[in-house]
C-alpha cells in the first residue's frame, strides 16, 4: 500500500484538507489540543510555525490527502537550532498501515540534513496510540507536565517524548 502514497512538501493547495483532517482530531480525540474546531486560517499559523522546516503532505493514488507531518523549531533562539518539534496526523482509515512510519522516516532524514539532532513530541497522556507509536520508533519520555490541560471534560498530562537522531 505504501507504493501508492506520494509524499511532497505541504503547499497552499493543501490548506483545506489539512485543516479538515486536523479538525477531525479536534472533535473526536485528544490527539489535537484545541477544544473546538480551528478555522482555515489555522493553516497559515501552522506554516508560520514550521518556519521553513520540513513539511510533508501524504496523498494516495487518487490525490486525496491521507496524512501530513511537519517539523518546527522548538525555540527560535539559535542555541536550540539542533532541536525540532514534530507534528503528524493521519486520516483515520490510514492508521496502522505504515504511513506514520514512512512520514516519520522522511522527516527524520530531512532533519538530519538540516543538522537537527533531537526531535521532541508533545503528546496528550490520553492519546495512547501516539504514545505507543513514538515509543516504538525510538522516542523516550523526557518529561511530563501533570494535569495542565482540559478537553472534553477531562484533565490530562502533556507528555514530552524525545528522540536523538
Amino acid at each position: 500500500m505504501q507504493t501508492e502514497v506520494q509524499l511532497a512538501p505541504i503547499s497552499p493547495a493543501d490548506r483545506e484538507e489539512i485543516v479538515d483532517l486536523f479538525n477531525h482530531y479536534v472533535r473526536s480525540s485528544f490527539a489535537a489540543f484545541p477544544d473546538r474546531e480551528v478555522p482555515y486560517s489555522f493553516f497559515d499559523l501552522l506554516m508560520e510555525a514550521a518556519g521553513g522546516y520540513p513539511t510533508l503532505a501524504a496523498r494516495d493514488a487518487a490525490g486525496t490527502l491521507i496524512g501530513f507531518g511537519l517539523l518546527r523549531p522548538h525555540h527560535r533562539l539559535p542555541t536550540f537550532a539542533r532541536t525540532a518539534e514534530i507534528t503528524c496526523f493521519l486520516a483515520p482509515a490510514r492508521t496502522r498501515q505504515g504511513l506514520g512510519s514512512r512520514i516519520l522516516e522522511e522527516l527524520e532524514r530531512q532533519a538530519r540534513t538540516r543538522g537537527i539532532a533531537t526531535l521532541l513530541a508533545p503528546i496528550s497522556s490520553l492519546n495512547e496510540p501516539s504514545l505507543a507509536f513514538h515509543l516504538k520508533h525510538g522516542f523516550v519520555e523526557a518529561g511530563r507536565f501533570r494535569q495542565i490541560a482540559r478537553k472534553m471534560g477531562h484533565l490530562f498530562d502533556v507528555v514530552w517524548m524525545q528522540k536523538m537522531l
